[in-house]
């Protein structure tokens, strides 16, 4: 073996490897994402668009009259057609900027067309004149830059163009979208989704606008739209990761109950004698009419009292039903009680015990009977194995 060969630096053979698989993830990127809609929404979608076209066809040839020499129809339309029946919840294809987007557009084009004598360079400043005065006036719509294009390439020297086809056009299609939409149960105008009552989440608003910010791209979805589906994915998620648990799987069945004519002391020494912070107040038929807690026993108490807590208790079972003082269970309970049902999943449980003040929950069947309660120590067992399931797995 020569000295050459032998000082001669090792080849890594692992060094074409990164550059073939970043060659790979980025030929990859060119594969088209799958479009996850039933073949009825595309059939839904095909003859929206078609309708929309021809009623502005053939509403504009009318009013062009027959044989005219000018054009009755722009090609941009048939763009706007699929924003507005395929994605009819886009900011895109909301009424202003289709109007808005596509007439604007087209003024910018004649504009470019009067003063800007270089073809190429006008074709160049209407595009771009375009994007700029629609992003202004909150119109943004990928057709306008076809119609300031389309302005330049036909010569159209006349600020009428913009007025017919393109605005005529373009008010047209938006009517039948407005029609179409509604009978096929599609919102159009896609108003901003309101916030949801109470909905809480582990990323807020502000979260939200700050993710946005960073990401600084146009999105082809309203903002609001997208923290509604960002919550409903987390819901799922959680569903997931937590399985299929629901409220019967963790509930303590055939629970210690009162009756509204149960004694304070009876009731009292159940509570004592169970362990238990609160008892369901049924009737005679087995439904919820109210619970009683340790809370709504204190609440009875007259703190002014100089004895100690354990005295004022003590009298209060004592002389139930003396001088004055509740005697029974239905004198003290709370009769408005949050109930749930048996097959109600049991994440939906974490926002009542976590914000709503609840420490006991009763749960009901089918047929609105008592069929258990749960407690803030049963959830969180609950959601302690599911979590330690879900990393086992």
């Amino acid at each position: 073996m020569s000295d050459r060969s032998a000082s001669s630096p090792p080849v890594s053979p692992s060094l074409p490897f990164p550059i073939l698989a970043a060659l790979r993830a980025w030929l990859l990127s060119f594969r088209p994402g799958r479009v996850r809609i039933s073949g009825r929404e595309r059939l839904r979608i095909i003859a929206g668009a078609a309708a929309g076209i021809f009623l502005a066809a053939w509403a504009c040839r009318l009013m062009a009259g027959e044989g005219a020499a000018t054009a009755w129809m722009v090609a941009p339309l048939g763009a706007s057609a699929v924003l507005v029946f395929a994605v009819p919840a886009s900011p895109l294809a909301q009424p202003w900027s289709v109007i808005g987007g596509n007439t604007l557009s087209a003024l910018v084009g004649i504009t470019c067309v009067r003063y800007v004598g270089d073809p190429a360079l006008a074709a160049a400043l209407a595009v771009g004149g375009a994007i700029a005065a629609m992003l202004a006036l909150r119109c943004l719509h990928p057709p306008g830059g076809a119609a300031a294009l389309t302005a330049v390439l036909a010569h159209a020297a006349d600020y009428q163009f913009a007025l017919f086809p393109v605005l005529t056009n373009s008010v047209l299609l938006v009517m039948a979208g407005l029609a179409y939409n509604s009978l096929t149960g599609r919102r159009y105008p896609h108003a901003q989704a309101a916030p949801s009552s109470g909905q809480r989440s582990r990323f807020t608003s502000a979260d939200l606008d700050a993710a946005l910010a960073h990401y600084n791209q146009v999105l082809d979805v309203s903002r609001d739209d997208l923290e509604e589906l960002l919550h409903h994915a987390e819901m799922a998620a959680y569903r997931r990761n937590l399985g299929e648990l629901r409220c019967r799987d963790i509930m303590t069945p055939g629970p210690v109950v009162a009756t509204p004519e149960m004694p304070l002391k009876e009731a009292w020494s159940l509570m004592r004698r169970h362990r238990v912070k609160a008892l369901p107040v049924v009737d005679k038929g087995s439904s919820l009419v109210g619970i009683v807690t340790v809370a709504d026993f204190m609440r009875q108490l007259d703190m002014d009292r100089p004895e100690g807590l354990g005295g004022r208790l003590r009298a209060l079972i004592g002389l139930g039903g003396a001088a004055g003082r509740p005697g029974v269970i239905a004198e003290i309970m709370t009769r408005q009680v949050r109930v749930i049902s048996a097959g109600r999943y049991v994440i939906e449980l974490v926002p009542l015990f976590a914000e709503g003040g609840h420490h006991h929950i009763p749960i009901i069947d089918e047929e609105r009977k008592l069929a258990g309660i749960i407690t803030q120590t049963d959830l969180v067992k609950a959601l302690s194995r599911a979590v330690g399931a879900g990393r086992e797995a």
